[in-house]
C-alpha cells in the first residue's frame, strides 16, 4: 500500500506545466465535496495529500533567467500549485455569486466573470502564500506538512479581517453535519477545527515519503485522526443528555415569504408582498403537538419593501398582526437626513409593537462590498447590485436590543453571521449579555444553489461558540431554530413559502471558553503545534 502512495508522490513531483496548474485548480475544486451541501469529508484528504505532494516537487527558480523565473513562478513554483488550488476552492465553492448578477441581468451579468475569477483569484492568493511558506520553511516531511496545516489556518484568520473580512467556507464546516464534531468549536472556534481537519487530510501526504521510516509514517498519518476521533467522542459526551430548554412564555413564528428578488422592489407589487407576509403571520397554528399562538413574529432581511421607519400607516396595518404583549422583528430599509442634512440609507431591524411604535432599531454595521456600497466610490463608478443609486451607511457595531416579552438579542443582518466571535456584543462594552442571536436575511440573491446551505451553517457555528440559540429568518429560506449546542430543532426547506413555529431555546447556563477569550484560544492551538515542528525527529 504504501508502495502505491510512493508511486503517486513521485508522479506529482514530476507534474509540469500547465498539466501541473489543471492538477492543482481540479483538486481544489474536488476539495469543495465537503463542504455544505454535500459534505463529503473524505474529498479533503486526496485534494490536500495532492497539493502537498505538488508543493514538493516546486521548481527552486533562483538560478534561472528573470523571464523564465517568472513563468516558472506562474506555473511551477509552490505559490502557483496553492494559488491554482486555491483558484478551484474558490471557484467551486463561491459559483452561486455569480446568480445575484442575474437578478438585474441586462445590467450587471458581464461582470460575473470579473467577480467569480476575480474574487476567487485574490483569495486564492492567501492558499499560494501559505503554499509558498510551507515550501520554503521545510523540506518534503512531516514538518512541512505540519507548517502547511499552521499556515492555512493563520491564513484563514487573515481572510476572515483583511480588506473588511470575507470569512467564507472556512474547513471547520465542512463538520456541520455532524453536531457532536462541531461542539469543539465552543473551546477554540470554528479555526480550531479548521486547523485539526486540516492536519488530518494532509497528514496522509507522509505515506509517499519514502525517506521515512514505515513506522515514522504510520505514526504521522495517523495520529491526526485519532485527534479527530476524541473530538468526536468529547464531543458525543458533551450532547449526551445536554437537554434543549426553553424561555417560559415565548413562541416564535418565522415567517418565509419567499419572494423573488427580481420581484422585491417593484413598486405595484409592494402591497401584495405587505399582504403575503401579513397572511403568514396570522396563519393558524399547524402543529398539533401545540396550541400555543405566537407572540413574537419575525420577518427576514428587508421584509418591508419600503421604509417603515416614519410610515405611520404602514406601521398601523402591521400592528394588527403583532400578538397582545408581543413584538414583530422585522427588516426594513431606512432613510435619515433631510434639508440640511445628507440623505443615508440604512439595512435596518426593526421592533415594533402592538401599539404601531419602533421601540428599538439596529443598523447592519458590516455591509456588503459591490452588493450594498462601492468602495473607493470617488474612483470607482459601478452600480451597487442592491435597489437605489445611493450606498448604504455602515452601524455602530453589534448591539443587544431589547425585546418586549423575551430575552434581548444581539440581531446580525445578512452575512454578518459568518463572522466569528463577532455574534454579540463585547462584554467590555457593558451592554446587557443577548439571550439569543438573530439572524435575519435574504438568500434570494443566489437561488437554488450551495450558497444558502453554506450561509447557514456558518451561521449554526456562532451558536456552538457563544452557547447560545441562533434563530435564522430567511426570506427564501433556509429560516432554522438552533439550541446552544448547534443542534437544529426546526428547519424549512429552500424556495418555500412557509413559516415556522417554535419556542425560543434558552442560552448554555456557562459562558463557553470561546465566549470568554475568543481566537486566543487558536492562538494557544497554533503556538503549541508550532513548537510540536521544532521537534528534532520532525526532519
Amino acid at each position: 500500500m504504501l508502495s502505491r502512495f510512493e508511486k503517486w508522490h513521485d508522479q506529482a513531483e514530476r507534474c509540469q506545466g500547465w498539466r501541473r496548474a489543471i492538477v492543482a485548480l481540479l483538486l481544489g475544486a474536488t476539495s469543495v465535496l465537503a463542504l455544505p451541501p454535500v459534505h463529503f469529508v473524505p474529498a479533503l484528504i486526496p485534494a490536500f495529500v495532492g497539493l502537498i505532494w505538488l508543493i514538493d516537487g516546486s521548481a527552486s527558480f533562483r538560478k534561472s533567467g528573470w523571464r523564465s523565473a517568472i513563468w516558472r513562478f506562474l506555473l511551477e513554483g509552490a505559490f502557483a500549485a496553492g494559488w491554482w488550488f486555491g483558484l478551484g476552492f474558490f471557484i467551486a465553492g463561491l459559483y452561486w455569486i455569480s446568480f445575484s448578477f442575474l437578478v438585474d441581468a441586462q445590467q450587471f451579468a458581464w461582470m460575473i466573470p470579473f467577480a467569480i475569477f476575480g474574487l476567487s483569484g485574490a483569495f486564492a492568493v492567501y492558499v499560494g502564500l501559505a503554499s509558498s511558506l510551507a515550501f520554503r520553511l521545510a523540506g518534503p516531511g512531516r514538518r512541512r506538512v505540519l507548517y502547511f496545516a499552521l499556515l492555512w489556518v493563520a491564513f484563514e484568520w487573515l481572510r476572515g479581517w483583511a480588506f473588511t473580512g470575507f470569512p467564507w467556507n472556512l474547513l471547520g464546516t465542512v463538520w456541520t453535519v455532524s453536531d457532536a464534531m462541531i461542539q469543539v468549536t465552543s473551546l477554540f472556534g470554528v479555526m480550531g477545527l479548521s486547523l485539526f481537519t486540516v492536519l488530518a487530510a494532509v497528514s496522509l501526504a507522509v505515506f509517499g515519503y519514502r525517506h521515512k521510516t514505515i513506522r515514522s509514517r504510520v505514526y504521522a498519518g495517523s495520529v491526526p485522526f485519532l485527534v479527530l476521533l476524541l473530538i468526536w467522542g468529547s464531543g458525543a459526551w458533551r450532547l449526551h443528555g445536554a437537554e434543549t430548554k426553553f424561555v417560559d412564555g415565548v413562541q416564535l413564528r418565522l415567517v418565509q415569504p419567499n419572494i423573488a428578488q427580481r420581484d422585491k422592489w417593484i413598486s405595484a407589487l409592494r402591497g401584495k408582498h405587505l399582504n403575503n407576509l401579513l397572511a403568514l403571520s396570522e396563519e393558524p397554528v399547524r402543529d398539533s403537538a401545540s396550541t400555543k399562538k405566537p407572540t413574537h413574529i419575525i420577518w427576514p432581511e428587508t421584509a418591508t419593501p419600503f421604509f417603515l421607519e416614519g410610515n405611520d400607516a404602514a406601521l398601523r396595518i402591521i400592528s394588527q398582526v403583532i400578538p397582545k404583549n408581543g413584538a414583530l422583528l422585522t427588516g426594513s430599509p431606512r432613510r435619515t437626513g433631510g434639508k440640511n442634512t445628507p440623505a443615508q440609507i440604512w439595512n435596518s431591524f426593526h421592533v415594533v409593537t402592538p401599539d404601531a411604535k419602533i421601540t428599538a432599531t439596529f443598523d447592519k454595521f458590516h455591509l456588503v462590498p459591490f452588493g450594498e456600497y462601492v468602495p473607493l466610490r470617488k474612483y470607482v463608478n459601478f452600480a451597487k447590485l442592491t435597489a437605489g443609486r445611493t450606498d448604504f451607511s455602515s452601524g455602530p457595531g453589534q448591539q443587544s436590543v431589547a425585546v418586549p416579552g423575551a430575552p434581548p438579542v444581539s440581531p446580525l443582518i445578512c452575512y454578518e453571521a459568518i463572522f466569528s466571535g463577532a455574534a454579540i456584543p463585547p462584554h467590555k462594552d457593558g451592554q446587557p449579555r443577548p439571550g439569543w442571536i438573530l439572524n435575519i436575511t435574504n438568500d434570494a440573491w443566489f437561488g437554488t444553489s450551495s450558497g444558502p446551505y453554506q450561509h447557514l451553517a456558518a451561521a449554526r457555528l456562532r451558536a456552538v461558540e457563544e452557547g447560545m440559540p441562533l434563530v435564522r429568518v430567511a426570506n427564501t429560506g433556509i429560516s432554522a431554530v438552533v439550541d446552544g449546542y448547534g443542534r437544529i430543532l426546526k428547519e424549512t426547506r429552500l424556495n418555500e413559502r412557509t413559516f415556522l413555529d417554535s419556542p425560543l431555546p434558552t442560552a448554555l447556563s456557562k459562558n463557553t471558553l470561546f465566549s470568554r477569550i475568543g481566537d486566543w484560544g487558536l492562538l494557544v492551538l497554533l503556538l503549541g503545534f508550532l513548537l510540536i515542528s521544532r521537534l528534532r525527529d520532525l526532519d
